[in-house]
């Protein structure tokens, strides 16, 4: 993962997320001066499978996605990463190599802190250890229902259960409805476990019920109830 020197103004590392607010002064300090900045391209790789982690990332602007690629080269989105969520530590703690990639959906900022310097700190903060244990198991909970979801329902509910995770993610624009992040069909598709063919077939369904309306790449949620009545039901 090649790190990037960048000299824009962005918003100082201890604001950007509740993480870091359990060090201490001295502490703090030490972060601040061990961190540099990535930027990323839209649809830029941030880091590839099989690579060596070396940083913890911070997203400060900008989305991104983790996926993983499967039988015959099908990727499968397995997460999506939001503005101040970090990411990429699993695999620094259990020193292996990455078991997925991820990449920016849109341009994005990235603040990397070193693996050493995430230690260092770790070892001298047992609150910051703590909130690293509640993240991990927070999402392997969310890991554990979506494989269930994600092989045990139909496509229609894998697609409404899609959508809704997007709103609850990203939120919706000004108008109470549009989500906030645009997907292409294969990137939604790949979220949903299914064919780009099956995505855009079962939007079109959707579209027809009067649940969605589509414009280009935006969704806009019409009827909220039926869609998550669909995504129960699988």
């Amino acid at each position: 993962m090649a790190i990037k020197k960048d000299e824009g103004v962005y918003e100082s590392i201890e604001t950007i997320s509740e993480i870091w607010k359990v060090l201490t002064p001295e502490q703090m300090e030490y972060l601040k001066n061990n961190y540099e900045v990535q930027k990323y391209k839209k649809n830029e790789l941030i880091y590839c499978e099989g690579e060596t982690p070396t940083h913890l990332l911070c997203l400060v602007k900008g989305k991104a996605k983790i996926f993983k690629t499967g039988v015959g080269g099908r990727s499968q989105i397995v997460r999506m990463v939001k503005p101040y969520e970090t990411f990429a530590y699993r695999a620094m703690f259990a020193e292996e190599n990455f078991v997925t990639g991820a990449c920016a959906f849109e341009p994005s900022v990235i603040y990397a802190v070193p693996k050493t310097v995430i230690k260092n700190l770790i070892s001298q903060n047992s609150r910051l250890a703590w909130y690293f244990i509640h993240a991990l198991s927070v999402d392997l909970g969310i890991a554990d229902a979506r494989a269930v979801s994600l092989t045990q329902k139909h496509i229609r509910g894998r697609l409404a259960e899609s959508l809704l995770f997007l709103k609850e993610s990203y939120g919706l624009e000004e108008d109470g409805a549009t989500l906030s992040i645009y997907l292409s069909r294969e990137d939604l598709a790949n979220l949903s476990n299914m064919t780009t063919s099956n995505a855009i077939r079962t939007l079109s369904n959707f579209v027809s019920e009067k649940i969605i309306t589509i414009d280009g790449r935006k969704i806009k949620i019409i009827d909220e109830e039926i869609l998550k009545r669909v995504s129960k039901i699988g």
